[in-house]
């Protein structure tokens, strides 16, 4: 059975929704064990037993979130040069932009050599004041529409090896 592994980080709810809705998209293929984790709790072990990965990450200051930072910074080297290949993607809940975080993910998605399979995943909350952007996130149906269909075509990829 192949694994997808959803590693995320969120303060106010929206990369959560995300990557929630990846997930079960993602569990429409009975062949592939798919594993929601919260950044905190994702370690080297989770990635190197993993066939996929999806990283979820709100944009903070125009970066992928501290904390999807730290799971990297725990995870990079020991799996350096032990998962090249496999498949990657992308999803970022942010303010108004993105590209910063997306940029930063794909970084080191290149270091350890793994392969995109999708076009990064942006929801744009247009959350600009401070109280927009503390504000717990509700993101709209058509919006976790996508990330369900992201998480479905990347379980059905695994699942019949495309990737």
């Amino acid at each position: 059975m192949k694994k997808l592994l959803i590693v995320y980080h969120s303060l106010t709810g929206g990369t959560r929704q995300m990557a929630e809705a990846a997930l079960a998209g993602a569990a429409t293929e009975a062949t592939v064990a798919s594993t929601l984790l919260h950044a905190s709790e994702a370690g080297a072990d989770d990635v190197l037993s993993a066939d996929g990965y999806l990283f979820a990450t709100p944009e903070n200051l125009g970066s992928m979130s501290g904390m999807l930072k730290d799971f990297f910074d725990r995870t990079y080297y020991p799996a350096l040069e032990r998962i090249n290949g496999r498949p990657y993607a992308v999803m970022v809940c942010a303010g108004s932009d993105g590209t910063g975080a997306v940029r930063q993910i794909e970084r080191i998605a290149t270091g350890w050599r793994l392969k995109p399979v999708a076009a990064p995943l942006i929801v744009i909350t247009r959350a600009q004041t401070p109280v927009d952007i503390l504000r717990e996130k509700s993101l709209a149906a058509d919006e976790l529409r996508r990330c369900a269909e992201l998480g479905e075509a990347f379980a059905a990829g695994l699942a019949l090896s495309i990737f």
